[in-house]
């Protein structure tokens, strides 16, 4: 992906360590972080302990989620190896070093899933080299699902070159691209490159599945366990859906974002997690107002679906255990799979929400933000029910909007259209759609027992998403989700529904936010719909920047507000005990 923005320089003295070094001095370190300067960096992130109740879970299933926790350790040795294709070798090196670095380094390699810092434009904390081992100074674009020095070109021409077939493969989440002993691209099945691994998830997966007395989450786990070995992964999404245990678990390959190349492919996770059906139920009543938002959407109405998938399972949860790409750098406070556009046209998406992961997300860096963003006057608007709610809206607002479009009279989707630019989109029009969906439900009177009505609900609507703004673009701008936000910020800005004081503060237009929010929706669903991949880029190339006044505003955070959490998982702990 071309870097189309001005990246987020979060404190100077570590950008000036973070350059990579290189020449002679390279393997012995010079240039790279100290330990001090590893652990201020480490500082950017709060110690929380996670915890959830287990008392009413069955012998069966506390059995099941030991087992599941052990399974997900082999996710995080999956999701190392995809990231980079040094990244096991690296980290076997680093835990030989015991030295007061050395052990920086491994916090630092662990927290990020390798040697380049999430919050610092991917780039190295380490030298150049290291214990023989070349680091490139930023991650690599393709990660380690294409060959080490293949070009986006010379991909994109061969996937375009072969028969549609063949040319779906290449392009599905759940397959590598190799270079063959001939030099030629080859596709190979996740099932195949990560074999000896998922025989052995496999394995623990049926051994979880043989104590549960819970019938779904046996299901599940069965025919999850098929799909690591078969790479068909249908047949278990469904079953995931279907999911209603006290033990709730999504464990595979889902999220693409670690390919910056084309955001084909898929990366391994995990979520071992305990139901938490109080708060499942109160937000059940918005799968039924699903078909009305839909057919209300900023949209041209040619693009809107006449028929949205059943109404999909949300869930909400207490995190037990993080693995892989469910636990690297800034923490999932929700997610909305699969991504499997078959699975959404007939089912829609399942969302699930972390509520002890945004519980302590809300209280380490939301509320300390706010004193530093919003004006006095409008802090006391800052309200976890919103926060949480709006998290909600964004993963409804994933399964809602475009999944098909036509190119060339052929079917495709957003995300084939957009390529490398559709998770940023996506990211954005999930966020922005959610806020449209939110003063929509607001409006009717859908919401006044869960967030109330009325001039002080839409205060505390607003100012909480504008304080959660900052605290989004608080992480840098190598994410999706942070380049999404700046679309948005500077959107509003450019709009007046957010407004720059003359204190460095910032302040919602309450005349002007609805109809700014309806009109940036109105573009990003727009150009999902039509899949202009050159609208999109335009798009990003002018907003995802950090202006000045947004720059000042994160300067003050930065030393004063940790960036996010990093969980101790102290429930699955005791449980392993």
């Amino acid at each position: 992906m071309n870097k189309l923005f001005a990246p987020l320089v979060l404190a100077a003295a570590l950008g000036a360590v973070l350059a990579p070094a290189h020449g002679a001095d390279a393997a012995d370190g010079a240039g790279s972080p100290s330990a001090a300067q590893l652990q201020a960096m480490g500082k950017r992130f709060a110690p929380v302990e996670l915890k959830a109740d287990l008392s009413a879970l069955s012998k069966g299933d506390r059995a099941a989620m030991a087992k599941l926790i052990e399974a997900a350790k082999i996710i995080d040795t999956l999701q190392l190896r995809q990231r980079w294709s040094g990244n096991e070798a690296l980290w076997a090196a680093l835990r030989k070093d015991g030295s007061a670095l050395g052990r920086a380094r491994q916090d630092a390699f662990w927290l990020n899933k390798g040697p380049w810092s999430g919050l610092d434009d991917n780039r190295s904390f380490m030298p150049a080299e290291y214990a023989g081992i070349r680091i490139p100074a930023k991650k690599p674009l393709g990660a380690n699902f294409y060959p080490e020095n293949a070009s986006k070109e010379a991909l994109e021409s061969w996937m375009n070159g072969l028969p549609p077939a063949q040319k779906a493969d290449a392009q599905w989440f759940f397959t590598v691209i190799r270079s063959g002993p001939d030099g030629k691209f080859r596709t190979v099945k996740y099932s195949d490159e990560y074999r000896a691994d998922l025989e052995r998830l496999a394995g623990l997966l049926r051994e979880a599945a043989a104590t549960t007395d819970n019938a779904s989450l046996k299901k599940f786990l069965g025919l999850r366990a098929d799909a690591f070995l078969s790479n068909d992964y249908l047949a278990s999404d469904f079953a995931w859906m279907d999911l209603d245990s006290p033990v709730d678990v999504t464990i595979g390959p889902y999220e693409t974002y670690n390919d910056e190349l084309f955001g084909y492919k898929a990366a391994f996770e995990a979520y071992v997690s305990i139901r938490d059906q109080k708060e499942t139920q109160k937000l059940a009543f918005f799968g039924k107002h699903l078909q009305e938002l839909e057919d209300n959407l900023p949209l041209d109405k040619q693009y809107r679906n006449p028929k949205v998938g059943a109404i999909a399972p949300m869930v909400v949860v207490n995190q037990v255990y993080g693995a892989g790409d469910g636990n690297m750098g800034v923490q999932t406070a929700a997610y909305n799979l699969p991504n499997d556009e078959r699975v959404i046209r007939e089912r829609g998406s399942k969302r699930v929400m972390l509520k002890n992961v945004q519980e302590a997300k809300f209280a380490s860096t939301l509320m300390p933000i706010s004193k530093l963003v919003l004006r006095a006057q409008d802090q006391k608007d800052l309200d976890f029910d919103a926060f949480f709610t709006h998290i909600l809206a964004h993963e409804i607002m994933h399964g809602l909007g475009p999944h098909h479009t036509k190119k060339d009279g052929k079917d495709s989707t957003p995300r084939q259209d957009l390529k490398d630019a559709y998770s940023t989109i996506e990211e954005a029009k999930a966020d922005i759609t959610g806020l449209w969906a939110l003063g929509y439900m607001m409006d009717k009177g859908l919401l006044k027992d869960t967030l109330g009505q009325g001039a002080q609900a839409e205060r505390k609507l607003y100012n909480t998403f504008l304080a959660s703004a900052f605290r989004t673009l608080h992480f840098g701008l190598t994410s999706s989700h942070a380049r999404g936000m700046a679309i948005q910020m500077n959107y509003l800005l450019d709009k007046g529904a957010f407004v720059a004081n003359d204190d460095g503060s910032f302040s919602v237009d309450f005349r002007k936010i609805k109809a700014a929010v309806a009109d940036l929706d109105r573009e990003f669903l727009t150009i999902e719909a039509t899949g202009d991949y050159a609208r999109a880029k335009a798009m990003m190339a002018r907003y995802v920047v950090i202006r000045p006044e947004v720059q000042k505003a994160l300067d003050r955070l930065s030393s004063r507000v940790p960036n996010d959490i990093r969980p101790r998982f102290v429930t699955a702990e005791a449980l392993a005990r």
